[in-house]
C-alpha cells in the first residue's frame, strides 16, 4: 500500500478527539511510508492530517478544484498540489492515485465521497479497501444504518463487509495492508 486517500471534514469538530485522531492517523501513515492523498486544504481535519504527515517526514498529495484554491484554503506545504476544475474531477483523481480509502469524521461531502467509492467497490469497479476511522464512535449511527439496510434487504451481507471499520488508526492500517477483496476472489472462482 503506497497511497491512501483520506476523506474528512474541513472543520475540527466538536471535540479535540477528532483533531487528535487525524494527527495520530497522519503519523501512522508517515511511519509506514504511505503517501497521503487528500483534498488539499489547510483547514479542519484535512489540515490536521496533512500537517501531521508533513511533520513526520511523509509525503502529501493534495487534489483541489480551482474555486477552492482561489479562496486561499490550499495547504502551502504539500509535496504536490494537483489543481482540477470540478469536485467530480477531484474525486476521480483521488481515486486514480489511491490504493485505498479512509473516511474520517466529516459532513455530507465526506459521506458523499465515501459512498461513491464504496458503491464503486460493490460494482466491482475497483478492488481497493474502503474504511471508516470510527474515532469517538462518530460512525456508530451509520454502522447501525448499515445493519438496517441489510435487515431490510437493500444491502447484501457480502457488500457490507467491504467497509473496514476501526477505532484505532494502527489497527485500521493493519487491516488495509492485509486486505484482499472477497469480491475479486469470488469473481475468479
Amino acid at each position: 500500500m503506497k497511497r491512501i486517500a483520506i476523506f474528512c471534514g474541513s472543520k475540527n469538530g466538536a471535540s479535540e478527539v477528532y483533531v487528535n485522531g487525524a494527527i495520530a492517523l497522519g503519523k501512522e501513515l508517515a511511519n509506514r511510508n504511505i503517501t497521503l492523498v487528500y483534498g488539499g486544504a489547510k483547514v479542519g481535519l484535512m489540515g490536521a492530517i496533512a500537517d501531521s504527515v508533513i511533520q513526520a517526514g511523509g509525503n502529501v498529495i493534495g487534489v483541489m478544484p480551482t474555486f477552492l484554491v482561489e479562496k486561499e484554503i490550499a495547504h502551502p506545504h504539500l509535496s504536490e498540489l494537483i489543481i482540477v476544475e470540478t469536485m467530480h474531477e477531484r474525486k476521480a483523481k483521488m481515486a486514480e492515485l489511491a490504493d485505498g480509502f479512509i473516511a474520517l469524521p466529516g459532513g455530507p461531502g465526506t459521506l458523499e465521497e465515501f459512498f461513491e467509492i464504496f458503491t464503486l467497490a460493490q460494482l466491482g469497479k475497483h478492488h481497493k479497501p474502503c474504511g471508516l476511522f470510527n474515532m469517538n464512535h462518530y460512525y456508530d449511527p451509520l454502522i447501525h444504518f448499515f445493519s438496517h439496510m441489510e435487515k431490510e434487504q437493500f444491502l447484501h451481507e457480502q457488500y457490507r463487509g467491504l467497509a473496514i471499520i476501526e477505532e484505532d488508526p494502527s489497527k485500521l492500517l493493519n487491516r488495509f495492508e492485509q486486505y484482499e477483496s472477497h469480491l475479486l476472489s469470488k469473481q475468479t472462482n
